[in-house]
């Protein structure tokens, strides 16, 4: 766990120790810049760069003089080995750090060594807090967001002269399987206001607008989860008309207006979100495979495909007791207990041709569209 730099031993600041070892590195050339202004530019860098040498060290692990001047280097600062030496020697006057005598040095925060809550990034951490921006910030509620926005900031700026980490940004992304999709637009107020009762625990009356209607109707919910499917954002929650406290999902783009309560929301008691998701919960049961035994949930299937269309099965799985099995015309088997909802349907579908059957029948015959009843 990385330490956060705690407070200095006495009242003179990060800067007044750059001071003392602002001559290290040479005066910048600047023109026709005073003295004064040099000394000041000067010294501004290298209380960066110290901020940084303290960034790198941790309290239970001693960390070596050489990864920290490699890890300052990738950050962007033209410094030595010898520079990042002296810095350490220098904040160990004013800072509880210290060094052992093993060869090559380590440094680290002494035992005792008081934590305070800095602004300071390593350059791991700014990947981190880079990657959480780009891809989480749909799901966290405001009143996280808002504590992280200068984080992120940070994180950017973190970056912004770190030539390894500007590399690896570029180099890796996270596609979807399927075909990408252009968001629904949300309209905002309502999703702040249903983040905040989710994170609150309180209950919300919403107008919301269903697929099969036109006109929105009013409800008084209970939020119990957010779940992202796709490029949809799900709320879970049961209705207060509703004696049977069923689950519902909301999509969020389907809210008109949301009024936070005071009431607080009642989650049922036996609810776990793993519990319901493994159980099917967001798989939205089929209409025609609900009349077989337990409305198709957790039922064994068999699915016979062409070589190549099976081919990605063997290397990941429908199911953790999924069997392979090749047959001797070259086809692939494929056996696995799965839950028998809308989703499978689309996917099976995918295949087209390369899927040759499929057992229950009447899934194969809702996977080719003839069923007796071809409604989704």
């Amino acid at each position: 766990m990385t330490v956060h730099p705690p407070e200095p031993k006495n009242t003179r600041s990060l800067s007044s120790v750059a001071s003392n070892s602002a001559a290290d590195d040479g005066a910048t050339n600047a023109g026709k810049m005073t003295k004064e202004d040099k000394d000041n530019r000067h010294g501004a860098a290298t209380t960066a760069r110290q901020w940084q040498v303290l960034s790198q060290l941790q309290r239970n692990r001693w960390v070596g003089t050489t990864h920290i001047y490699e890890q300052l280097i990738l950050a962007g600062f033209d410094i030595s080995l010898r520079t990042v030496q002296r810095d350490l020697n220098a904040l160990a006057k004013r800072f509880p750090i210290e060094k052992n005598n093993a060869n090559p040095q380590g440094w680290r925060w002494k035992e005792d060594a008081p934590l305070q809550s800095l602004p300071h990034m390593n350059l791991s951490q700014a990947v981190a807090f880079n990657m959480v921006e780009a891809n989480l910030t749909q799901l966290l509620p405001p009143v996280i967001l808002d504590e992280l926005f200068p984080w992120f900031d940070l994180a950017r700026r973190q970056l912004k002269n770190s030539k390894v980490t500007h590399s690896w940004i570029d180099r890796v992304r996270i596609e979807p399987a399927t075909q990408p999709l252009i968001a629904p637009d949300i309209d905002l107020a309502s999703k702040d206001s249903i983040y905040h009762a989710l994170f609150y625990q309180q209950q919300i009356r919403a107008c919301y607008t269903r697929s099969n209607r036109s006109e929105a109707s009013e409800y008084i919910l209970n939020p119990i989860a957010i779940i992202q499917r796709g490029v949809i954002i799900y709320l879970l929650a049961t209705r207060t008309d509703d004696p049977e406290a069923i689950i519902r999902t909301f999509a969020l783009h389907r809210f008109d207006s949301v009024e936070i309560l005071e009431t607080a929301a009642q989650t049922p008691a036996d609810f776990e979100l793993d519990d319901y998701l493994d159980a099917g919960g967001m798989g939205f049961t089929h209409p025609l495979l609900n009349q077989l035994p337990n409305h198709g949930k957790n039922t064994a299937i068999e699915l016979h495909f062409t070589k190549r269309a099976g081919k990605s099965l063997t290397e990941s799985k429908l199911s953790d007791d999924q069997t392979v099995t090749v047959n001797a015309d070259d086809t692939l088997t494929v056996t696995a207990t799965v839950n028998l909802t809308s989703q499978l349907v689309w996917w099976l579908r995918g295949f087209g041709k390369g899927l040759l059957d499929a057992k229950p029948e009447l899934l194969h015959q809702v996977v080719m569209n003839n069923a007796p009843d071809h409604s989704l």
